[in-house]
């Protein structure tokens, strides 16, 4: 069984422990070092989103001796344990895609029979926006959009380094630091693969944000992730579940109903495809920050990583992905320039990821943060004439890269920032 055994915060220095037992009788403790505000806490408000990470960030050691079987000491009602075993099944379908699991072998969380889980707290006097921010393309063009409502922002960090594009943000920035038991996960000898990290990040953000008295949390993520890359049975495996659509629903459900109805957390940029957030980049940010941001995990985002100055890597599916984004709305001379100087269209290496990436002669999409392949086939489409083309013929497509949902959360708020 894997035991969810205990979790801690110490209000003095801010710092929170998250204790569990693996299958395997591992222990692990992971710690995050939180920002101490001038403003007295609500208790109960944080040790309810403390329970929530508690949960999330068990993915990360659950994942080294996975077991359908679970001990946690607090009881759930039918909506959590649902919610918890979304997390742990479809959160983790990539996990168990490359490990050879089905979903019978993932997580099953109980609800405990006539439970009436206590109702949500009210926050009514919290006001202000954290903006969570990585230094890539999304979380920049929000910063900037939002820069008039003088948003915090918060980076989470692995390591003692940090994107030092973030100090031109102009606002607040402040530095959450979490510490993954890495030696254990060694020790334990387990699977490895990835966690829905999303969920985990928004998670520590809401913590942050009880903290500072803040009532929102800006996320950073278009239209996508719905576009699953296989199934193991009825079970999809998709790379970033945390970032689809009914994801944040269920999150922010599980917020309201739980923690606070005052609470928000999303996306500003969710009614937009990734293609017209890259338009919006180039019209927004380009000139600020277009040779200073990255969305290569590879070069800069792998844990302990020295990321103070992003870079690419050039080499893998994100940045080809960035690539056929950007091909429509700058020049191939400026973005060849963060490749050094080399066209990605024209490197052998990258033939079979763009063929994932673009649906061509059955290679498997990437498992990685990246486009629909109809949008990506747009996107190619459009690239202007300065880009050499692929050395194969990519379909044409439909897709209708400017078509804005209008049914997501805070997109008016951001159609009025636009309007400005």
């Amino acid at each position: 069984m894997f035991h969810f055994k205990s979790y801690e915060f110490d209000y003095d220095t801010t710092l929170a422990k998250f204790n569990y037992e693996g299958a395997d009788g591992t222990a692990f403790t992971e710690t995050i070092q939180f920002i101490k505000a001038k403003q007295e806490t609500n208790h109960e408000l944080l040790d309810r989103a403390l329970f929530l990470s508690f949960i999330l960030i068990g993915t990360s050691y659950y994942k080294s001796h996975p077991t359908k079987s679970i001990v946690l000491n607090t009881p759930l009602d039918s909506f959590q344990a649902n919610f918890f075993n979304t997390v742990y099944q479809e959160g983790l379908s990539q996990y168990a895609f490359e490990n050879h699991l089905t979903r019978d072998d993932l997580a099953h969380f109980q609800a405990q029979d006539n439970y009436a889980a206590p109702k949500a707290l009210l926050a009514t006097d919290y006001a202000g926006i954290l903006s969570l921010q990585s230094g890539g393309k999304d979380s920049l063009l929000t910063a900037t959009l939002y820069q008039k409502l003088n948003p915090r922002f918060l980076y989470v960090s692995s390591s003692e380094h940090y994107p030092q594009i973030l100090n031109e943000l102009g606002g607040g920035l402040q530095i959450v630091h979490r510490k993954i038991d890495v030696e254990h996960l060694r020790q334990s000898n387990g699977l490895n693969g990835h966690v829905p990290i999303t969920y985990i990040i928004q998670s520590l953000a809401l913590i942050q944000a009880i903290l500072n008295h803040d009532s929102a949390v800006l996320t950073s993520i278009g239209q996508e992730g719905n576009e699953a890359h296989a199934y193991i049975d009825n079970l999809p495996v998709n790379h970033q579940w945390s970032k689809t659509w009914p994801a944040e629903q269920s999150f922010a459900e599980y917020v309201h109903r739980y923690i606070s109805p005052d609470l928000n957390v999303g996306s500003p940029l969710r009614g937009f495809s990734e293609l017209k957030i890259a338009e919006l980049f180039v019209q927004q940010c380009w000139k600020k920050y277009g040779l200073k941001f990255s969305s290569c995990n590879v070069a800069n985002y792998r844990q302990h990583s020295d990321n103070h100055r992003l870079d690419w890597c050039g080499e893998c599916a994100k940045c080809a992905n960035t690539y056929l984004l950007f091909a429509p709305f700058v020049p191939a001379s400026d973005l060849d320039s963060l490749f050094d100087n080399h066209s990605l269209f024209t490197k052998p290496q990258l033939a079979d990821t763009f063929k994932g990436l673009l649906g061509i002669d059955g290679f498997m999409k990437p498992f990685e943060c990246i486009g629909e392949i109809d949008e990506l086939r747009q996107a190619y489409h459009m690239k202007q004439p300065s880009y050499p083309d692929l050395p194969f013929p990519v379909p044409k497509s439909s897709f209708d890269y400017e078509k804005v949902s209008t049914t997501q959360p805070f997109i008016k708020t951001l159609d009025l920032q636009l309007k400005d």
